[in-house]
């Protein structure tokens, strides 16, 4: 079953233990956290937000990283120092969502594309390692990186076969013209985690439901497709007025996805 939740990210600024806090009080389920730097990830940082997810019965089902500017450089060149230096520091992400129960990592990956066997190759490192954690790395599609494009994601999948595994942020792929619906068919099973958002003529991040795209649609497709698959709120600080105003906007995820399956039972 599709399940929603909202990223910490949204509050940017706000330091994330506070971010967590305020989605916790509003009755958040599930969320995806933004580590912003390294102080972040010690030890008894990550276990102080373990305890308030534990208090709140709540679930940290992602994590992003604040390093993702910097994968081009240290994942993806032709310097395989850099390679495993760079694995060993993310192995402190790894450790992190182990402790948090957290089984998405959100890797942004390089920025070119020219060489896909190289990526798949790559990519299949950081895979493995995040394993030795119970961690599933998931490549996002980004407008600004070689993910932006979903020809670049189809050859990826067919090399990567049954490792392939996609976070579809749907935002990003508005930003880089591409469909997020045909996103997804070109993707499929492997997409287990969405970045969701709105849009239309008003921005390319809004709202749910304060913009043209057909979300409902687009969520039975994907219950269709990736029924286990978790959808996450992931909204500018400016396209909502205040942690009310984005607490309310994912009870109408919610609510979204609720009737995705009321009308999956009564087609059956």
């Amino acid at each position: 079953m599709l399940t929603a939740g909202v990223s910490t990210a949204c509050l940017y600024p706000l330091p994330v233990e506070e971010s967590l806090y305020e989605l916790a009080l509003g009755g958040v389920q599930q969320t995806e956290i933004f580590i912003n730097t390294h102080s972040e990830l010690r030890r008894s940082f990550i276990m102080s937000m373990g305890d308030l997810l534990k208090r709140f019965d709540m679930k940290c089902r992602s994590l992003h990283p604040f390093t993702c500017e910097m994968e081009t450089l240290m994942f993806f060149s032709p310097y395989k120092r850099r390679m495993h230096d760079m694995l060993d520091y993310y192995k402190h992400y790894f450790a992190a969502m182990e402790a948090l129960g957290a089984e998405i990592f959100v890797l942004h990956g390089g920025k070119s594309s020219g060489n896909v066997p190289l990526y798949a190759e790559r990519f299949c490192q950081i895979a493995e390692t995040a394993k030795e954690f119970g961690v599933t790395v998931a490549q996002e599609n980004v407008s600004r990186c070689a993910s932006g494009s979903a020809a670049f994601l189809a050859e990826l999948k067919k090399a990567l076969g049954t490792e392939a595994k996609f976070v579809l942020d749907v935002k990003q792929s508005v930003r880089s013209g591409e469909s997020p619906e045909a996103m997804l068919e070109t993707l499929g099973e492997s997409v287990i985690h969405v970045h969701i958002s709105d849009h239309g003529s008003y921005g390319d991040c809004l709202k749910v439901g304060s913009g043209s795209f057909q979300i409902k649609r687009f969520l039975s497709r994907l219950s269709e497709i990736s029924p286990d698959c978790s959808v996450m709120l992931e909204l500018y600080r400016s396209a909502f007025s205040s942690t009310a105003d984005l607490i309310q906007n994912y009870q109408v995820l919610e609510h979204m996805i609720q009737s995705v399956y009321e009308q999956e039972k009564k087609s059956l």
